[in-house]
């Protein structure tokens, strides 16, 4: 996994809720294809046709509140978001994202920072978060722990690393 990423900011508000994130009436669907058809379409119903992989979305606090269906964090990586910079973040939502590999970032203010389709660098080491005319601001860092669950691929795959590790001693 690259520590510094780049793409577009896709721009919303406080209080995103996993039902904008992914509405309950498609949780019928289990294949991830189907899933990222539906991404953010609570929200914007036209962010899949918008969206490119590793463009970030930005938000306000609260981000994934709500219910705590893991496909919320699933139909967002399956659509390719490079990572979700929040000023804070549902609990839950929190959790499932990061198991499953997905980057999410705190920092304080940053809805007020950004603006939608602008273009911006994150460093996931050190919290730069750069835009064309330089430093925006600086996140919250990752742990180690953090980073290492990302450049996994998620938690399980790292597990399997560890149990594979473990097997060979």
């Amino acid at each position: 996994m690259q520590k510094i990423l780049s793409g577009n900011a896709f721009v919303f508000g406080n209080n995103v809720d996993t039902d904008q994130i992914y509405p309950g009436r498609f949780v019928e669907f289990t294949d991830v294809e189907d899933v990222a058809k539906y991404a953010m379409f609570g929200a914007d119903p036209d962010f899949t046709k918008k969206i490119k992989k590793g463009d970030f979305i930005v938000a306000g606090t609260n981000f994934g509140c709500g219910s705590s269906r893991e496909h919320a964090a699933i139909t967002l990586k399956a659509v390719g978001v490079g990572a979700i910079i929040a000023e804070s973040f549902a609990r839950i939502f929190y959790r499932n994202a990061i198991n499953l590999g997905v980057p999410l970032i705190v920092c304080p203010d940053i809805s007020k920072l950004i603006q939608a389709g602008g273009s911006l660098s994150v460093d996931l080491h050190s919290g730069a978060i750069t835009g064309e005319k330089g430093l925006i601001a600086t996140a919250e860092p990752m742990s180690e722990y953090v980073l290492n669950i990302l450049e996994s691929g998620g938690i399980k795959p790292l597990i399997k690393r560890q149990l594979e590790a473990e097997n060979r001693l």
